[in-house]
């Protein structure tokens, strides 16, 4: 079968793929339909956090399929309740709700944040704060949430009650946050918005104003969370408890799953009814999601940041790199060339990498070997460079 081809007939064009069909691969190493070979510096965008055909992630997930593959949410499974039990060993968080995305995880935190406070306050009470440059999904309440005027056209009427406030800017939050908000929803590294951190100045802003006025702290943690900015999750970087949290991407190890996580204050907001997922909680991307969570331990979380501390003093060091962002194995490279011509040069050269915004964007895979991401890192090198100097 011709791949590109079959894909441009019958597919809905709505990607705007690189001109590459991959078939296979091991780890982060991946081989196209003409057998080239790419160093992946994308990991399906932070998605196969354990590379490609993890040996223990597949022997979980071929095990599971033998047993049952699907029951409806009337069950128990306990591929669902260990993994519920897992996550929130490893957060502190009370309890978990499963789906299958980072957009129905972010759905289900905001119907969370709007319930909590029609339970305690009543109507009037149901703006969420999100930040200028922040993605939360591609629904039409989470592109609403979601604080880029660019998303905001063609899809009218967005739904209504959300705000933007303007990344870092304390004096604007506080005026913001006044008795109609019910919750602050932010991304401690704003991914699809050009890897931009938030500081800690901030996000201890956020926790301030929350426990003061009893408004809800949402993190979604979609792309930063499973281990991708060197602990488990991106908030706990920093001195706040959060009460919803959100995540995705890199869960289950390449199945599609989101989970969203309650605090004390919110463990049983949603109650029986109150919301549900056919697919949430699935007992085979649980097993898979089980075998990566269980593997993320401190010693794991260590080598995410020497990694890291690796490919940014690396990458400081090659010409026409002007700045590097982001945390852990979630970097952000603003060069002197233009990001998207660079990630189309570094395909032919045999490197996938993505971009954000104006910015080249590395999410390798969290286990990514030193020989594969030394070859990465020097194909990037060199295309940088050739493309600065010609």
């Amino acid at each position: 079968m011709d791949i590109k081809k079959t894909d441009k007939e019958f597919v809905a064009p709505t990607y705007g793929r690189f001109d590459v069909a991959l078939v296979s691969g091991k780890g982060s190493t991946l081989y196209d339909e003409n057998n080239k070979k790419y160093i992946d510096f994308g990991s399906g965008i932070g998605v196969t956090a354990f590379g490609i055909a993890d040996d223990e992630w597949k022997k979980a997930v071929e095990k599971q399929l033998s047993l049952v593959q699907h029951t409806s949410n009337l069950y128990y499974t306990e591929p669902c309740a260990r993994l519920a039990k897992l996550l929130c060993e490893k957060t502190g968080m009370k309890s978990v709700f499963f789906s299958n995305s980072g957009a129905e995880a972010n759905e289900c935190a905001i119907k969370c944040a709007r319930k909590y406070s029609f339970d305690k306050y009543g109507e009037g009470r149901s703006t969420i704060i999100t930040l200028v440059n922040s993605f939360h999904g591609r629904t039409i309440t989470t592109l609403s949430a979601t604080g880029q005027d660019s998303f905001h056209t063609k899809f009218n009427p967005f739904t209504e009650g959300f705000v933007y406030c303007s990344a870092n800017d304390c004096e604007e939050l506080e005026r913001l946050a006044n008795n109609s908000v019910c919750a602050i929803m932010f991304e401690c590294v704003q991914g699809e918005g050009g890897v931009l951190n938030l500081s800690s100045e901030f996000i201890e802003k956020i926790a301030e104003i929350c426990k003061k006025k009893d408004i809800l702290s949402i993190v979604d943690e979609v792309q930063t969370g499973n281990g991708r900015t060197g602990k488990y999750f991106a908030y706990q970087n920093y001195s706040i408890e959060p009460d919803i949290v959100s995540t995705a991407k890199g869960l289950a190890g390449g199945l599609p799953m989101g989970a969203t996580l309650f605090g004390e204050k919110t463990k049983e907001t949603l109650s029986a009814g109150t919301h549900g997922s056919t697919f949430g909680g699935n007992p085979v991307c649980a097993a898979g999601a089980c075998s990566i969570v269980s593997r993320i331990d401190d010693d794991f979380l260590n080598q995410v940041c020497e990694k890291s501390k690796y490919t940014v003093d690396f990458l400081k060091g090659v010409n026409g790199v002007k700045s590097v962002s982001g945390m852990g194995l979630m970097l952000g490279i603003e060069t002197e060339k233009n990001a998207k011509a660079l990630a189309n040069e570094c395909l032919k050269k045999g490197l996938l990498i993505l971009t954000a915004k104006e910015k080249l964007r590395l999410l390798p895979a969290l286990n990514i070997s030193e020989e594969e991401l030394n070859e990465g890192l020097n194909i990037l090198k060199e295309v940088i460079e050739n493309e600065t100097s010609a």
